[in-house]
């Protein structure tokens, strides 16, 4: 792959995953090589990957729209990540070592001060989440298992989810976090492969009740 076809995937991707290019919306390849600097060679490279990553789906006639996802759709995306997350859990578990699980409790320290801010600083805390997961994705040491989970992690709804979190639903993601790092220093797989989860399983429900709101407010502003 070309660093023009690298430039221009990072870029697209992160359009995506911010909203900016919005689920449902066309991709122009015109539009996007002129914003990504590149010709639409690269531009057509990177939309092939992000077909095969789902980011993007092209229609009978071969034009390219920035995937919309149902909720059938989200449900087998958390599924899946209950799934591998939780082996990756029982994983870790047995082998952690000290400085893994000291800078886990680190980047849950800071994601409870993003919680507690007066306004909670959602960012803040998916940044802090992301490095929190990853950490313990090293520490189950498994190529395998990482390119795996990277396929369902990074998927731009599963990305979004935090930002659908009340208040209630950060403060229950940093106490699971918080019995996950103590099955970790018990060295008891199954206990954090449960807390885990459990962890994902509510994550989609927060989701899953976000997306529903949205859709009953897309059906009233069409019927309007």
């Amino acid at each position: 792959m070309s660093r023009a076809s690298d430039r221009a995937y990072n870029l697209i991707r992160s359009m995506i995953l911010s909203g900016e290019l919005q689920p449902g919306s066309q991709i122009r390849e015109e539009a996007l090589a002129e914003l990504c600097g590149v010709s639409r060679t690269p531009v057509r490279d990177s939309l092939r990957r992000l077909e095969a990553e789902m980011f993007i789906r092209r229609n009978d006639s071969k034009r390219s729209f920035v995937a919309a996802w149902s909720l059938d759709d989200l449900e087998d995306a958390f599924h899946l990540r209950a799934m591998l997350e939780s082996h990756a859990a029982k994983r870790a578990a047995t082998r952690i070592t000290r400085d893994q699980l000291a800078r886990m409790r680190f980047q849950n320290a800071q994601l409870k001060q993003a919680v507690d801010a007066i306004h909670p600083d959602v960012p803040r805390f998916i940044d802090h989440n992301r490095q929190f997961h990853a950490i313990l994705l090293k520490a189950a040491a498994s190529e395998r298992l990482t390119s795996m989970l990277s396929q369902v992690t990074e998927q731009p709804v599963v990305l979004r989810t935090a930002r659908q979190y009340d208040l209630e639903n950060l403060r229950r993601s940093h106490h699971e976090h918080e019995e996950l790092l103590i099955a970790f220093e018990n060295r008891d797989g199954d206990w954090a492969a449960a807390v885990m989860t459990a962890h994902i399983r509510r994550a989609f429900h927060a989701y899953a009740e976000a997306h529903s709101s949205y859709t009953e407010i897309g059906k009233s502003n069409l019927a309007a």
